[in-house]
């Protein structure tokens, strides 16, 4: 048996550059953990690419993701599995990794046409959105879905009171 199609999503981070150049434009470009897939992410993810004709999503690698505080035993799925369930999604295009705090190098590499985050963020106040504006690109901001998110899962599977 011949392993998914959607495995063909996935992108070395050397090979990312050449990979977004192929796909339709306009291409948006997001970025995170994705550690426990649920329908927030989905959601998110799916509309992030109606912003656009293809959705490049980067992951953080697992030693980014454990900088971000998130907890010791995070991230509770390793980079690969993450990346095959992302890719897995059909509203995603490509997936590929960064190794940084920030994607910042990566999305000076990539230049995607729309920089799309989640609502917690403010735009104007980060560095992605600065580069991708200086070469015409657009920095969105998507609401949240309320209700979900992965460290509230993690604790509710744990049985921790304030899960809620």
């Amino acid at each position: 048996m011949k392993p998914p199609a959607f495995l063909d999503k996935i992108s070395a981070r050397d090979d990312a550059r050449a990979r977004v150049a192929a796909l339709p434009p306009p291409v948006v470009f997001t970025n995170g953990v994705f550690d426990v897939l649920h329908c927030g992410h989905a959601t998110y993810l799916a509309q992030a690419r109606e912003l656009g004709a293809s959705l490049v999503v980067a992951l953080n690698t697992d030693a980014s993701a454990r900088r971000l505080g998130k907890g010791p035993e995070r991230p509770l799925n390793r980079q690969e599995d993450r990346a095959g369930l992302i890719a897995a999604l059909e509203s995603v295009s490509l997936v590929t990794w960064f190794d940084e705090d920030t994607p910042l190098e990566l999305i000076s590499e990539l230049k995607p046409d729309v920089l799309v985050k989640g609502g917690d963020y403010d735009m104007d106040k980060l560095a992605e959105t600065a580069v991708v504006k200086a070469y015409g690109g657009q920095a969105l901001a998507i609401p949240f879905v309320e209700g979900y998110s992965t460290t509230a899962l993690v604790k509710k599977i744990r049985g921790d009171s304030a899960a809620g």
